[in-house]
């Protein structure tokens, strides 16, 4: 954006610098073949998982991966959450946002240029045009160029490509929200819901428009994290580096050998700019650490792609910390502390969490039950001089099997009666409760304490369900009142 000053305080000068397109140089190297290794991974989980099957027996969905919305369940293969175990998706954030804390005190904005959707998804819409439109001198002659009909063929077949690269983003989306392909046939015969197009619409759009032409202003304006992770941060972080000690004063090849060879003063850095232009957001690195930079390592690439052309060693510009570049400058040997105290913290918290999270989940029961005390009245005497408290008793069945549970009151003594409305069967004057597969169930049920039982004024019960077939319990804690 360009913003002119008023004319009368001497308008005219920008207040902003204005925008350039950033043309980003293709590079081979070491941190392109991770980048390339890692989008090809990211890119392939998130467009096949939806289509991986997973058996959990009759009367379950087999779709691996799926948030089922008219279910009330996420999956994740042989995880099932339900909505009242909405803390583990909130155990599994906390553990993210550790995660990426860690990542940046060893090695900083790494999520930034590896893993951020922003960077994987502008990788590939940047290879799809250097494919089309070449590499990146070709690309600005034929932007600075005129319009012909090989120009306008290129740019078409490059948005085609863009928008089905982002409409299938859309629609892989949307897969993960319904039985993929029973949802893919729906909507290639245009019978899915409408609610899947307007999101597969909206996911497109956003797709296309920040891969293909935000690009890095989404890194530089848009994103927070840069700016949050300036004070997470410390000294000891790895982080792509400009090595000044050893790259000033900088010059030609030509200038510096001349230098060197009269004893003067001379950097490595030949001035070539190849690590300014292989940048995708268009970074002079040798500037210092700037928030523009994702620290994705292709400058590193290409600069020790130079290096070994002009016979120098690699590292001019490599993940390091100013500490050791302050080090070397005074002849002492670098260090590197990736064990310190923050990074042992935040590993800690990231174990503990886990571990807390995984023995709650393997020992987590299938049944469980709710009870809501009646308020008004709190207790009922009744005319034989019996006192009755009622109760309403919900039961969870959480196995996609039909289950038979017995109901049961504890704490009181002993002689109570337990009345449950609409069920009619019973094992030792204790309601026998169905309950169907991965469904719950509500009832009605009276527990009375017959005259002359002595009962306190408010006794704590709990009632306890117990699986017919294999004993699993589920228990709920309340109260019951009388005069």
């Amino acid at each position: 954006m360009r913003v002119e000053t008023d004319a009368g305080s001497g308008g005219g000068e920008s207040l902003y610098a204005e925008h350039k397109k950033v043309y980003p140089q293709d590079v081979q190297g070491t941190f392109r073949k991770i980048k390339w290794g890692i989008l090809i991974a990211c890119l392939g989980l998130y467009y096949i998982l939806p289509f991986v099957r997973w058996d959990r027996g009759p009367n379950a969905p087999d779709q691996a991966v799926l948030i089922d919305f008219p279910g009330r369940r996420f999956y994740f293969f042989f995880i099932e959450i339900w909505p009242q175990e909405f803390y583990f998706i909130t155990g599994l954030l906390i553990i993210a946002a550790f995660t990426l804390f860690l990542m940046n005190a060893v090695a900083g904005r790494v999520w930034c240029g590896y893993l951020c959707p922003q960077t994987v998804w502008t990788d590939l819409y940047v290879r799809i045009e250097a494919l089309i439109e070449g590499d990146r001198r070709e690309r600005i002659r034929l932007d600075q160029g005129p319009w012909t009909a090989m120009k306008v063929a290129q740019k078409v077949a490059k948005h085609t490509l863009w928008i089905l690269v982002a409409w299938w983003t859309g629609g892989a989306w949307v897969l993960y929200f319904a039985d993929a392909p029973t949802l893919v046939k729906d909507l290639a015969t245009g019978q899915a819901p409408v609610v899947a197009y307007v999101w597969i619409g909206i996911l497109t759009a956003t797709t296309y428009a920040l891969a293909g032409f935000m690009r890095e202003q989404v890194c530089i304006y848009m994103c927070p994290w840069p700016r949050i992770q300036a004070a997470l941060t410390d000294e000891w972080a790895l982080n792509v580096s400009y090595r000044v000690d050893r790259g000033e004063p900088r010059g030609s090849l030509k200038s510096n050998k001349k230098l060197k060879a009269e004893g003067l003063p001379a950097g490595d850095c030949v001035d070539c700019g190849q690590c300014v232009v292989v940048c995708p957001t268009g970074t002079d690195i040798r500037l210092g650490s700037q928030l523009s930079c994702i620290q994705c390592g292709l400058c590193i690439d290409a600069c020790n792609n130079v290096m070994d052309k002009v016979g120098s060693p690699r590292g001019l510009i490599a993940y390091d910390t100013d500490i050791n570049i302050d080090r070397r400058k005074h002849g002492k040997e670098p260090i590197i502390k990736l064990v310190r105290v923050r990074t042992l913290i935040y590993v800690g918290l990231i174990l503990g969490i886990a571990g807390f999270m995984s023995f709650t989940l393997l020992n987590r029961g299938f049944a469980d039950v709710n009870v809501l005390h009646d308020r008004n009245p709190i207790f009922v005497q009744n005319s034989d001089g019996s006192v009755r408290n009622g109760y309403t008793v919900r039961l969870l069945n959480k196995r996609t099997h039909e289950r038979t549970f017995v109901l049961s009151v504890e704490g009181l003594p002993t002689g109570i009666k337990i009345e449950a409305v609409g069920i009619a069967e019973a094992v030792g004057g204790k309601p026998l409760v169905v309950v169907g597969p991965d469904q719950t169930r509500e009832i009605r049920v009276n527990v009375i304490v017959p005259k002359g039982v002595p009962v306190e004024k408010s006794t704590n019960v709990t009632f306890r369900i117990t699986d017919t077939s294999i004993g699993e319990m589920g228990t709920a804690k309340d109260f019951f009142k009388a005069p």
